[in-house]
């Protein structure tokens, strides 16, 4: 069994933060990586050693695998925990970690690979009776063929890029005169985000639920699953806000995608922590979407109800261990809520707002936690993903989680830059989400700018007149004569 004394963490922020906690818990050291512009980051504070790994574009510092694999050999470091984004989905990298007598901690090379083009993962999964959202599993780029499909399918029909995620190179289409132009574009911008220009058609699911289930799996041939979570509440195709359990769920629904997730994960001989996502249709039918081989943004949330800590378990299972949690221990104890505080602007189509940190202070207390990776008087670099913070809330149910969140963001104070919290107190506050009655349209239905800034100016006059009310207090106090 291997012994893991040293860990570099190959990532930045929150995320990095985060994973030495658990490093440190575990009585492990860590090494920290930091751009230019990130040399006085929390990570890297925090951590026991520190590099700097290049300058502030992250194809000249974080995704440096030559760079990365280099440091850990002249610190004598055991092993590599890649977070999220980045490199952390990169077969080649762990691959190169691998051959480097490192371990990479994640699955393996082959899992990435797999799962990581959706067609193939398509492909190995389809022996495994997992339901599929119908439509083609193959790369298309003729567009006859494609029309073909579309019609024995019906439309509309939803255009995807084998490699991508995020939403680029996705369109929709409703009829068929859409289709040439719509197949061009998706092809184009795949090619673009992710040098493939593989694309394949699916029906399109109109009212979605997008429903994602954790598993872990050991190289015992143990694999659990620890529940769902929802993530419905999206922009541009990125989550916002998630929530564990899924209020749609009832206990034979949940034991069914469970276990469809947990044969998603052996169909690739996973190993690890991982996440395969589900998209739910209006009639509670379920489709394999996708497989995240990494840990997810929204991790938080499934740590909490379950009460298992996810970074201390992938360690474990990079060791050699075996999983000492069986599918029976475990059980949904109470309901968490998470909120990407990212650096936007959501009067402004959430586009990114950078700065000076003027003012950040965090909200605390009871059924609160923060994951940041920021302190008051940093710069907001423009050159990463703008997410601040992950705000998370947990109650003993979903009605106590939301209210705690609703005062976390009302506790939360940033000033220099925009940011989502808002927006966030928006979606908690909102009839659909608060009922659970709510789909990925989410935003496209309910939300406009001018919702948001109506109601900023309704609380910004209700503070006036608290104000007003407040220092005529005051003055009648001192108005009153002493005897």
């Amino acid at each position: 069994m291997p012994n893991i004394k040293k860990i570099l963490v190959a990532n930045r922020g929150e995320i990095a933060l985060r994973v030495m906690k658990s490093i440190r818990k575990m009585g492990i050291q860590s090494v920290a990586i930091f751009s230019e512009v990130d040399r006085n980051a929390p990570h890297v504070k925090f951590a026991d050693e520190a590099v700097c790994v290049g300058k502030a574009a992250s194809s000249k510092s974080y995704l440096r695998a030559d760079k990365i694999i280099e440091i850990c050999k002249s610190l004598q470091v055991d092993a590599i925990h890649p977070g999220y984004g980045f490199l952390s989905e990169n077969a080649e990298f762990a691959e190169q970690i691998e051959q480097n007598n490192l371990i990479f901690i994640g699955p393996k090379s082959h899992a990435i690979r797999v799962m990581g083009d959706k067609l193939a993962a398509k492909d190995a999964v389809k022996s495994y009776q997992i339901p599929m959202v119908p439509g083609i599993d193959e790369a298309i780029t003729d567009v006859e063929k494609a029309k073909t499909i579309a019609k024995d399918i019906g439309f509309p029909i939803l255009i995807k890029a084998s490699a991508g995620g995020g939403g680029k190179g996705m369109r929709v289409v409703e009829k068929e005169d859409q289709l040439e132009e719509q197949m061009k574009r998706a092809i184009s911008e795949a090619k673009s985000a992710f040098g493939n220009g593989a694309v394949f058609i699916e029906k399109y699911v109109g009212s979605p639920r997008h429903i994602e289930v954790q598993v872990l799996a050991d190289t015992h041939g143990n694999t659990i699953h620890l529940f769902e979570r929802e993530c419905s509440v999206q922009r541009r195709h990125q989550k916002v806000v998630e929530e564990a359990p899924s209020v749609i769920l009832d206990d034979k629904l949940r034991r069914e995608m469970g276990e469809a997730a947990v044969r998603v994960a052996k169909a690739c001989d996973y190993v690890g922590a991982g996440t395969v996502e589900f998209l739910m249709d209006e009639n509670k039918n379920f489709y394999f979407l996708e497989m995240n081989t990494r840990l997810q943004v929204e991790h938080p949330v499934t740590e909490l109800i379950a009460g298992v800590d996810l970074v201390e378990q992938q360690i474990k299972i990079a060791r050699g261990e075996e999983l000492q949690i069986k599918q029976e221990d475990l059980s949904i104890k109470g309901h968490a809520l998470e909120l990407r505080v990212y650096a936007e602007n959501p009067l402004e189509d959430f586009l990114p707002s950078v700065g000076l940190l003027e003012r950040y202070r965090p909200p605390a207390g009871k059924g609160i936690r923060i994951d940041d990776g920021f302190e008051e008087g940093m710069e907001v670099p423009i050159y990463y993903d703008p997410m601040l913070a992950k705000l998370v809330t947990y109650g003993e149910d979903r009605n106590q989680a939301i209210q705690r969140m609703i005062e976390a963001i009302n506790q939360y104070e940033i000033k220099g830059i925009e940011t989502t919290l808002p927006f966030g107190k928006f979606v908690c506050k909102h009839e659909a989400f608060v009922s659970g009655n709510f789909d990925t349209h989410f935003v496209k239905k309910y939300y406009t700018p001018a919702i948001l800034d109506e109601e900023r100016k309704q609380e910004a006059k209700i503070a006036a007149l608290v104000a007003i009310k407040q220092y005529q207090k005051e003055q009648q106090k001192l108005r009153i004569p002493k005897v």
